[in-house]
């Protein structure tokens, strides 16, 4: 006889629905496990505010919690992604500001890029027209970035007499497209064309775009339908190990995996390909 789990469990209560989750300062929507995030100040080119960065960084935060939402794509309204910190919003502030101000805003901002990459769900950026600042972080912090031939991609740190240094981009970019590269990017803070991005690594694929959010989607979709905790998983090892020895690494990727074979995914792969079927992942 199966017994229910008790009142008293630990874990009750420590995973949520997201799909219901109104945000004010984007939009979202929620369909078959694929989350859509879209900036959505189009007048402005999506420019980023101190609510949005907060609102944004705290629903990525909550990803790590979601039984609902099982990939994420992050595109922007009106023909751009993100022209970055809003000037009159955010930049005019600052120069207001005390130190210990500025730094509680600083580590804002790069939470939300720990959030995105702490989330175990794969993030598919969708990028068309001005990718600047923040927004390029916010692609830079995505898993996966489709872009469009009109795409451009600008650390505009430096513009604006800040440190190329911003929001984790020394650490992640020349990872990216390798350190020379990067160097000129957030020393320069010039534009990296579409045609760039993608012969360097930064774009995945380029589409026109009427198609790319489809294209987006179909990624999505498919990444959704995966073994998503082996996603997580496959996410997770890619971050931390940055950080390992190659003899580490190997160790972490053998617990990982022998964690993975544990999974009932695993089992239906695996009874799927003996029936000679494709198999139906429901990540567990």
């Amino acid at each position: 006889m199966k017994h229910p789990i008790p009142d008293h469990n630990p874990m009750r209560g420590q995973y949520s629905a997201m799909a219901t989750n109104t945000p004010t300062h984007f939009a979202l929507s929620v369909q078959d496990g694929v989350a859509t995030v879209t900036l959505n100040r189009p007048e402005r080119k999506n420019p980023l505010t101190f609510d949005s960065y907060a609102e944004l960084r705290d629903w990525f935060l909550g990803l790590q919690r979601a039984t609902d939402i099982k990939s994420v794509v992050v595109t922007g309204a009106g023909g751009n992604f993100c022209s970055g910190g809003d000037v009159h919003e955010i930049i005019g502030p600052l120069t207001k500001m005390t130190m210990p101000e500025l730094l509680a805003f600083t580590r804002m901002t790069g939470a939300l890029v720990s959030a995105m990459r702490a989330c175990p769900q794969p993030i598919v950026a969708a990028l068309d027209g001005v990718c600047a600042g923040a927004g390029a972080m916010m692609a830079l912090a995505s898993d996966l970035r489709l872009g469009t031939p009109a795409a451009t991609v600008a650390f505009l740190f430096t513009r604006v007499g800040l440190a190329g240094a911003d929001m984790g981009a020394c650490a992640l970019l020349p990872r990216m497209i390798g350190q020379g590269r990067a160097s000129e990017l957030l020393f320069t803070g010039r534009a990296m064309s579409a045609q760039e991005g993608h012969a360097w690594g930064f774009f995945n694929a380029l589409h026109e775009s009427e198609v790319l959010l489809p294209a987006a989607h179909k990624l999505a979709s498919q990444l959704a339908q995966g073994p998503t905790f082996a996603h997580g998983m496959t996410k997770t090892m890619l971050h931390q190990e940055w950080a390992m020895t190659l003899d580490q690494a190997i160790e972490a990727e053998a617990q990982a995996q022998a964690i993975c074979m544990q999974t009932q995914d695993f089992r239906r792969a695996y009874e799927a390909f003996a029936a000679k079927q494709r198999p139906v992942f429901e990540g567990d």
